[in-house]
């Protein structure tokens, strides 16, 4: 493999840790070949070496006026990559998909913007199933899950932000090869740590990118209706939350217990309490409480 550029062939030189040879780098010649249309959403993939955050990058472009609905940037590598509650997401170069995209639903009415995320959930775990023959489930509102061993893991974690009156960026991490020795937290996977057929990471990105389209042109063209776009009980039968005791810790400090029973029009977390109240949760931190 060809180093991208000299801080590469000074990584290799030097034995750091954060190059692999079992790693190569995405084809974005390739990857604009295959996803950009003239009718279709994708308008740019631009491919970086390194970066603080593709979402922080890609929102100040679109607020400046520098990025169209359909841009995607893709980062090799990011050093301050970031989940919801502001966690870190970190990992070795060209070992993961870190990417975000800009999307612009002006013919969806704000109020129905919140279901951008469970809608991108869909698209990548419907994706992953496709390109590397995993099982993926999704943990509400925004982690990808995979089984490792006979352990349910997080291999993915989307983060939407706004970006001005008019657009959203939605920043997409997928662990794809980290090894065991590499993962961050205990709970954390990865589709090779999961039995993955193929961890090309142009095959996966591609594979990704067509889905969220596909699922996003669906969910825009009828208004985004998650009822009507099938978006809503696709996700639902997808949701590996639901049926589960949870505990969802709110902001502000309050937390809630109980049986997570339905996902509602919303796209709100609707938990059944042991005083026999059924509480939406909009916003806050779910947690899958073993069984006893």
């Amino acid at each position: 493999m060809t180093p991208r550029d000299a801080s590469d062939a000074n990584d290799n030189a030097n034995g750091n840790r954060w190059s692999d040879l079992d790693r190569p780098p995405l084809n974005e010649a390739s990857l604009r070949r295959a996803l950009v249309r003239g009718d279709g959403l994708w308008r740019d993939v631009e491919v970086v070496q390194r970066t603080g955050s593709t979402n922080s990058d890609l929102v100040a472009r679109a607020t400046e006026g520098k990025a169209e609905e359909g841009a995607v940037l893709v980062a090799e590598e990011q050093n301050a990559g970031r989940g919801r509650l502001d966690r870190q997401w970190t990992a070795p170069a060209r070992s993961g998909l870190f990417f975000s995209v800009l999307l612009k639903p002006t013919q969806v009415p704000v109020e129905r913007w919140g279901w951008l995320p469970l809608l991108t959930g869909v698209a990548v775990a419907t994706g992953l199933s496709r390109a590397v023959g995993v099982d993926t489930a999704l943990k509400w509102p925004n982690d990808i899950l995979v089984i490792v061993g006979e352990e349910e893991r997080k291999t993915g974690g989307i983060l939407a932000e706004r970006a001005g009156t008019d657009a959203v960026v939605i920043g997409i991490g997928i662990n794809v090869t980290l090894r065991e020795d590499e993962l961050p937290v205990p709970g954390a996977g990865s589709l090779a740590l999961a039995g993955a057929v193929s961890t090309d990471r142009d095959t996966v990105l591609r594979a990704v990118l067509r889905s969220l389209e596909q699922w996003y042109e669906r969910w825009r063209g009828v208004g985004g209706d998650p009822a009507a776009s099938g978006l809503q009980e696709t996700y639902a039968a997808g949701c590996a939350t639901l049926g589960r005791s949870v505990r969802a810790e709110l902001p502000g400090g309050r937390s809630i217990t109980g049986e997570a029973v339905a996902v509602d029009g919303d796209g709100r977390l609707v938990i059944a309490t042991e005083e026999g109240v059924q509480e939406p949760v909009g916003a806050g931190d779910v947690v899958h409480l073993r069984a006893v």
